[in-house]
C-alpha cells in the first residue's frame, strides 16, 4: 500500500511539475501592466489553487505530492520568472507546510494539515510597526470566557489578502509569544492594501487589522523558533525570497531578449545593421544570462542542503543539529552572493537600449525595484558579519536562534 501511495504521489508530482510552465505563463500574463495599474492578483491565486501545488511538500500519506525542497524552490523561481508577486506571496504558506511536516503531530497541527490538504492557502503576519525593534510584539490575547479576543495591527502581512487562513504572532495572557491561526474571513479581521514599498507592490504586504477578533482556545499554539524545525524554517523563508529573486533575473533575461528582438535599434555609432547583431548588445544579454544561470545553480545547491536538514529532522537523525546549522550558513552565503548578482542584473538590463528602454510601457524598472525590496528584508551587512564571526570565532548565536538576521 505504501509503495502504491508513493508511486501515485510521484506521478502526481511529475504531472504538476510538467504543467508548471503553462501555469506560470498564465499567472504572469500582463504582469508588467498589472503592476502599473496596481491590480492585485486574486485571479492568479485562483489558478495556483487549482494546480494542487499547495501540498507540494506534504508526503503521499498526507495526500500530498511528496516533493523535495529543490522541487519547491524550482516552482517558486519559475512562478517568479513570470509574476514575482504571486511567488513571493506564497512564502508564509510554504513556511507553514514545512513547519507542519517537521513538527510533532498534534490536534492543532492535524487541523492545519487537513485544511491545506483540502486546498487552503495560508497567509499571516508577525511584525508590528512602531515598536522599539522589529520583531517585538505588543498585540495581546485577552480572555473572553472560554476563549479570547485580540485587538491590534500587524504589518508585512504578505499574501494574506489572497489566503484562507492567517497565522498571526501575538502575546498570550502570560506574555508568552504564541501563534494563532484563524480564518481570514473572521469578523473583525481586515487586510488593507496599504503596502507602500517601491517594489513587490502587489504582494498585499501591508496592514492586517484585528478589531476585537474572537480567537478560540484551540486556535492557539506555541511558536518554537529555537527548535530544529523552527531554525530550519528560518533558512527556508530566506531561500524562498532568494528564489523569487532568481525568477526576477530570469524575467530580466526574457525582457532583454524580447526588447532587443522586437524594439531595439542599433545606436547611432554602431556598425551593426540591427540591435540583435550589435556585439555590445550581445555582450550585455550574454552577461545577464550567465548571471541567471549562476543564481539558479547556487539556489539548487542550497535547496539540496536544506533537503538534508529537513530529512534529518523528520527522521530524528543524530546529525540533525549539524545539518540545520549547515543549512543556515549555506542560505546566508547564498543570499549575500545572489543579492549582488541579481541587483547587478537589474541595473545592467538598461544597457540593451537607449532612453527608449526606460519607457513606462516596458516597466523594466520594476525588476530592480522588486529586487531591491526583496534584499532589504534583512540587513545584508549584518548577515556578512554573522558569517564572518562564525568563520573566525565559531560563534553561532544568530545562526541558532531561528530568527532572521
Amino acid at each position: 500500500m505504501q509503495v502504491s501511495q508513493n508511486t501515485t504521489a510521484r506521478a502526481r508530482l511529475e504531472a504538476a511539475l510538467a504543467g508548471l510552465p503553462a501555469l506560470a505563463q498564465a499567472i504572469g500574463e500582463d504582469a508588467a501592466q498589472r503592476e502599473l495599474r496596481r491590480e492585485l492578483p486574486f485571479d492568479r491565486f485562483a489558478l495556483f489553487r487549482e494546480s494542487g501545488l499547495g501540498v507540494l511538500r506534504f508526503p503521499a500519506e498526507w495526500g500530498g505530492l511528496g516533493g523535495s525542497l529543490e522541487d519547491l524552490f524550482h516552482v517558486i523561481a519559475t512562478l517568479a520568472a513570470h509574476e514575482s508577486n504571486v511567488a513571493h506571496a506564497l512564502r508564509i504558506h510554504f513556511d507553514q507546510t514545512e513547519q507542519l511536516l517537521l513538527s510533532p503531530r498534534s490536534a492543532f497541527n492535524d487541523t492545519q494539515i487537513e485544511r491545506i490538504r483540502e486546498g487552503a492557502i495560508f497567509g499571516g503576519a508577525s511584525t508590528e510597526l512602531g515598536t522599539a525593534r522589529p520583531g517585538e510584539i505588543v498585540t495581546k490575547l485577552v480572555r473572553d470566557g472560554e476563549h479570547f479576543r485580540v485587538t491590534g495591527r500587524k504589518y508585512y502581512s504578505t499574501g494574506t489578502a489572497f489566503a484562507d487562513y492567517a497565522r498571526i504572532n501575538v502575546q498570550d495572557e502570560n506574555d508568552e509569544k504564541v501563534s494563532i491561526v484563524i480564518p481570514v474571513s473572521r469578523e473583525g479581521l481586515q487586510v488593507l492594501d496599504d503596502w507602500d514599498g517601491m517594489g513587490q507592490r502587489m504582494t498585499a504586504s501591508g496592514s492586517l487589522v484585528l478589531d476585537n477578533v474572537q480567537v478560540l482556545s484551540h486556535e492557539i499554539a506555541t511558536r518554537g523558533y529555537t527548535t530544529l524545525a523552527g531554525r530550519h524554517g528560518s533558512a527556508l523563508r530566506q531561500l524562498h525570497l532568494v528564489s523569487v529573486a532568481a525568477g526576477i533575473v530570469r524575467n530580466i533575461v526574457a525582457d532583454a531578449r524580447r526588447y532587443v528582438t522586437q524594439y531595439g535599434r542599433p545606436v547611432l555609432h554602431s556598425p551593426a545593421p540591427s540591435a540583435r547583431e550589435d556585439g555590445f548588445v550581445q555582450q550585455v544579454v550574454g552577461d545577464l544570462a550567465a548571471h541567471s544561470l549562476s543564481i539558479d545553480a547556487l539556489i539548487a545547491a542550497n535547496a539540496r542542503t536544506l533537503d538534508r536538514s529537513a530529512n534529518a529532522i523528520r527522521s530524528g537523525a543524530a546529525n540533525a543539529e549539524e545539518l540545520v546549522l549547515e543549512g543556515a550558513l549555506a542560505t546566508a552565503k547564498t543570499q549575500l552572493v545572489v543579492s549582488k548578482l541579481a541587483l547587478y542584473a537589474g541595473e545592467r538590463l538598461f544597457e540593451i537600449g537607449g532612453a527608449s528602454a526606460t519607457g513606462r510601457a516596458h516597466n523594466f524598472d520594476r525588476h530592480w525595484r522588486n529586487l531591491r525590496t526583496i534584499f532589504s528584508h534583512n540587513p545584508l551587512l549584518h548577515k556578512a558579519r554573522v558569517i564572518g564571526d562564525y568563520e573566525l570565532n565559531g560563534v553561532t548565536t544568530h545562526l541558532t536562534e531561528g530568527r532572521v538576521f
